[in-house]
C-alpha cells in the first residue's frame, strides 16, 4: 500500500489526467474521490493543486468532446447505447433530455454532479444540435466547477486526509484487502440495483409481427410513443398514426384512452424499459389491454412497417 501512495505522489498529476479522462468516458473510475485526495496531498504541497485543476479540467473537456461529437454524429443511436450500459437503462437519458431541454447549456453545469446523467448530458447536447462554442463555454465552466469543488475539499481535509493515508500504509495487505472488498461490495450493489430495475419493468409484450397483423387485419391497435420530448428532438421517427404522449403524461392521459382496443407502446431503448414500464402505470390505472412493442421503434422500421416523422 506504501508503494501504491507513493506513486500515486510520483505520478499524481498524470493519474489525475488519465483517471478523470476514462471516468468522463463512460468507465467506472472514482474521478472524484482521487481529485479529494490529491487536494490533501497538495495541502501538504506533495502534488501541485493548481497543475491537477489544469488537468483535470483538460481531461474533463476531452471525454465530453468524445461523447459530444458521437451525439452530433449518431444522435439516438448513442443515446441507446448509454441506455444499454446505463446502471438504470433509459432513465439517466429521460432526465438528461428533460434537463437540457428546459435549462439549456447552464444543465451541463448541474449535470457534472450527477451521477448516470453527467456522462449522458454531453452526447444529448451533441444530439439536440448544440453548437460547438456553446458546448465548450458551458463544458469548461462546468469543469472547472466539478474539479474545483472536489479538489477543495480535499484542501479542507488535509489533515484527515494525511492521517487515512498513513494508517493505510501502515496497514499493507489488510488496507488493500479492504479497499477490494469495497469495490466489489459496490459491484454487487450495482448489479442488484439493475436487476431490481429490471423486475419492475416486467410487462406484456407484442411483437412486431403480431401488431402489424392486428393492423393489417382491420383491428388496428392503438400505437403510443412513451418517448419524452427530447427523445423525439433527438430522432423525429414514429410510427405512422401513434400518439404521442410522454411515460410521465400517461396517467393525465389515461381516461381518454380507448379500453376496447389493443394498445401497443414503444419506446427507442434496449429491452422495451420504457415502454414495459408504461405499461405498468396503464394497468394500475385500470387499463389491461396495453402491451410493450418488442424492438420497439427500430424493430418496427426493420420490419419495413410505415412510419412518419414529426413537424
Amino acid at each position: 500500500m506504501r508503494e501504491l501512495i507513493e506513486l500515486l505522489i510520483a505520478h499524481g498529476v498524470f493519474l489525475v489526467f488519465l483517471v478523470t479522462l476514462a471516468a468522463r468516458a463512460g468507465l467506472p473510475l472514482p474521478a472524484a474521490p482521487m481529485l479529494v485526495v490529491v487536494g490533501g496531498l497538495a495541502a501538504e504541497g506533495q502534488l501541485s493543486g493548481v497543475a491537477s485543476l489544469a488537468v483535470a479540467v483538460l481531461a474533463n473537456i476531452g471525454g465530453d468532446v468524445i461523447w459530444f461529437v458521437a451525439g452530433r454524429r449518431h444522435g439516438y443511436r448513442v443515446m441507446k447505447l448509454l441506455c444499454r450500459i446505463s446502471l438504470s437503462p433509459d432513465v439517466c437519458v429521460r432526465q438528461s433530455e428533460g434537463l437540457i431541454l428546459r435549462w439549456g447549456g447552464q444543465a451541463l453545469l448541474a449535470a457534472k454532479f450527477l451521477p448516470g446523467v453527467s456522462v449522458v448530458a454531453a452526447p444529448m447536447a451533441g444530439a439536440l444540435g448544440f453548437s460547438w462554442r456553446r458546448f465548450i463555454a458551458y463544458d469548461f465552466i462546468a469543469s472547472l466547477l466539478w474539479s474545483g469543488t472536489f479538489l477543495l475539499l480535499g484542501l479542507m481535509l488535509s489533515d484527515q486526509i494525511q492521517l487515512v493515508l498513513d494508517m493505510l500504509a501502515g496497514a499493507g495487505f489488510a488496507a488493500l484487502a479492504a479497499l477490494g472488498l469495497m469495490v466489489l461490495g459496490l459491484i454487487l450493489r450495482r448489479l442488484w440495483q439493475r436487476r431490481r430495475f429490471a423486475r419492475r419493468s416486467l410487462g406484456g409484450r407484442i411483437t412486431v409481427a403480431e401488431a402489424a397483423a392486428l393492423q393489417d387485419g382491420g383491428a388496428a391497435p392503438v400505437f403510443i410513443d412513451v418517448r419524452a420530448a427530447g427523445g423525439h428532438a433527438v430522432d423525429p421517427r414514429h410510427i405512422a398514426g401513434a400518439m404521442l404522449i410522454a411515460i410521465d403524461q400517461l396517467k393525465r392521459h389515461a381516461a381518454s384512452l380507448p379500453r376496447d382496443r389493443e394498445l401497443v407502446l414503444y419506446c427507442n431503448c434496449p429491452n422495451e424499459v420504457s415502454a414495459a414500464l408504461a405499461v405498468t402505470v396503464l394497468a394500475e390505472q385500470g387499463i389491461t389491454r396495453a402491451r410493450a412493442l418488442v424492438g420497439g421503434l427500430d424493430g418496427w422500421v426493420e420490419a419495413g412497417r410505415a412510419v412518419a416523422r414529426a413537424d
